[in-house]
């Protein structure tokens, strides 16, 4: 349900027409694959707090900074993929 608050909003936008037109704001496939990515990457972080508060919140071998970077990483290129799947040229829109 919160991938689906987040896919259903949409904004109003006015063309040089003079025209109102209705448009989602966040694509579903994209807002989907970054919810999985950032997801994937939970059971490292839940991970990284556990081994934190066990050390007495002193750092350990596995950082926060592998952490930060797994997830941005994950974001990130999954990000990538879906921008270089279209075709040059194309332009993709979503129909209300």
């Amino acid at each position: 349900a919160a991938i689906e608050a987040v896919t259903k909003r949409r904004e109003q936008v006015v063309l040089t027409s003079g025209t109102i037109v209705t448009v989602y704001l966040w694509n579903d496939t994209v807002a989907s694959l970054s919810l999985m990515a950032l997801g994937s990457s939970a059971p490292e972080i839940f991970l990284s707090c556990i081994d934190l508060l066990r050390r007495g919140m002193h750092s350990s071998e596995l950082g926060s900074a592998t952490i930060v970077g797994s997830a941005a990483f994950n974001l990130l290129v999954i990000i990538a993929v879906c921008i270089a799947c279209i075709p040059a040229g194309e332009k993709r829109h979503i129909e209300c």
